[in-house]
């Protein structure tokens, strides 16, 4: 009995990823993810009181696999190998998904991020580790003569990461690798250690 309920839960979680990921939360009704799991009203509050606690649950198991994806993809003998790994990973993936449903973060953050605080605070801190992630990398890159060093880690690691974000949402709405792979080509650019020199 306590197989079935845990595959169960996993399955809702499952179904509840793809439709909010494809959908929004707002735009998924609780018809939806019955119907895509397969189950009753009645097993779906068994482990999910609400649909907001389904949602957060949700984010929680993607927050997961986020960061594992983060520690597969920040890999490489040098830390440029490392953040250009990173980059060509998070391309690889959405092309595998055709474009379809976009960054569940950035979708997140648009969503619901004038209505509801508790999806802010967790959205916020999965951008945050995403940052550091990121930051700690490039610090280790201008170290190594790597990366430009006039201006901060910091500083360059949050435009790494709004700049995916952007080249995400416009590779979905084209349908098109393009727009991604200019931004990532972009960002490469940017990172040089000579490119500060360059744009003076």
């Amino acid at each position: 009995m306590a197989r079935e309920n845990v595959s169960t839960k996993e399955q809702v979680l499952v179904e509840a990823t793809r439709l909010f990921h494809a959908r929004g939360f707002g735009g998924t009704s609780l018809n939806d993810l019955l119907a895509a799991a397969g189950i009753k009203k009645g097993s779906l509050y068994f482990h999910f009181p609400s649909k907001r606690d389904l949602a957060l649950s949700v984010l929680e198991r993607a927050r997961s696999q986020f960061m594992e994806f983060l520690d597969e993809a920040l890999l490489g003998s040098t830390p440029e190998e490392k953040l250009h790994h990173f980059l060509d990973s998070a391309l690889a993936m959405h092309e595998r998904m055709g474009f379809v449903g976009g960054c569940l973060w950035g979708n997140t953050a648009l969503e619901m991020g004038d209505s509801d605080e508790g999806f802010v605070g967790f959205v916020a801190q999965v951008f945050d580790e995403w940052t550091q992630r990121i930051e700690a990398v490039i610090a280790d890159g201008q170290a190594a003569g790597q990366f430009r060093t006039d201006l901060p880690a910091r500083q360059l690691a949050s435009h790494v990461v709004a700049a995916i974000e952007g080249g995400i949402m416009q590779s979905r709405l084209r349908k098109d690798k393009k727009p991604m792979t200019v931004c990532i080509d972009a960002i490469k650019t940017l990172l040089r250690a000579d490119a500060s020199s360059v744009a003076r």
